[in-house]
């Protein structure tokens, strides 16, 4: 005889949900992972308390776990660290061994601690330069590199940092907004890029009064003060005139972190090799 499945008394659109009893080997294999859930409880850290967990029967410390994995390859790596630190910076990638150690751990280095501005490829972004192309603000040779990367740029905590600053020609009122509007066209002009002639014109003396000092006569710049090159198609922020204009008005101030204290001296001739040796270092 043929016994209907009762219903739960749940339905939509017409449909009725009958209470099916699960199949035997389902249940059997949730009541399983339930008792290993609970072994697995006893012997290993699970239950969180309120400035520890608990560690288990087995007594298993996944951090000092870590911390031994990280102990053994430090201990694995320092002959050819001390070789790095010791090795001349022009004769680094002459080494094979240095070379492959650079290329790796240099490229997790600049992934971990670089990559969040200058981008995963290096290809930098809107305030942060691309590091592929052969436009230095500071210099692209490998001893630029490493001074850049180990003292940072304006950054107030190292002593030794490069630092240079634009004035704020229009917030602190040293140029009018005309003046301002004809040295942005005279920029313009310089790059090869769409302008007004005549503001353009009356903007080659407040260049010269005001910008040359820094980006040269010929607007070419000067990385001794890492003052930019106007003339080529490279722009930190932007080369259209409302971006201009807000450069010229307001300043930029861009800060990049000294790795020397957070970095030690093999990992920061490793990622400054690492960033010469990606096409754009000189």
């Amino acid at each position: 005889m043929v016994v209907e499945v009762p219903s739960t008394g749940h339905s939509w659109d017409g449909i009725e949900e009958y209470d099916n009893p699960l199949p035997r080997w389902w249940l059997w294999t949730f009541y399983a992972t339930v008792v290993w859930a609970v072994i697995y409880m006893l012997l290993y850290p699970a239950i969180p308390l309120v400035t520890r967990a608990t560690q288990g029967l087995l007594g298993t410390n996944n951090r000092a776990e870590v911390a031994a994995d990280i102990q053994r390859f430090a201990e694995a790596n320092a002959p050819v660290q001390a070789k790095l630190v010791d090795t001349p910076l022009d004769q680094i990638a002459a080494d094979p061994e240095l070379a492959n150690y650079t290329a790796n751990a240099g490229g997790a280095i600049f992934r971990t601690w670089c990559a969040q501005c200058h981008g995963s490829g290096a290809g930098g972004a809107t305030g942060y330069p691309s590091l592929l192309d052969n436009d230095w603000l500071w210099g692209g040779t490998l001893e630029d590199v490493y001074t850049t990367v180990q003292h940072g740029i304006r950054d107030p905590k190292d002593g030794d940092t490069r630092y240079s600053e634009m004035p704020r020609f229009g917030t602190d009122a040293l140029l009018d907004r005309t003046q301002i509007s004809q040295v942005v066209n005279h920029v313009l002009e310089l790059a090869g890029k769409p302008h007004d002639p005549a503001l353009a014109v009356e903007g080659v003396q407040v260049f010269a009064d005001n910008c040359a000092s820094c980006h040269g006569e010929d607007a070419t710049g000067d990385r001794a003060q890492g003052a930019p090159n106007l003339t080529d198609a490279v722009w930190l922020y932007g080369s259209d005139p409302a971006t201009i204009t807000r450069i010229v008005h307001d300043g930029p101030f861009g800060v990049m972190p000294a790795w020397s204290g957070r970095l030690s001296e093999a990992d920061i001739r490793a990622v400054a090799t690492y960033v010469h040796g990606l096409g754009g270092g000189e």
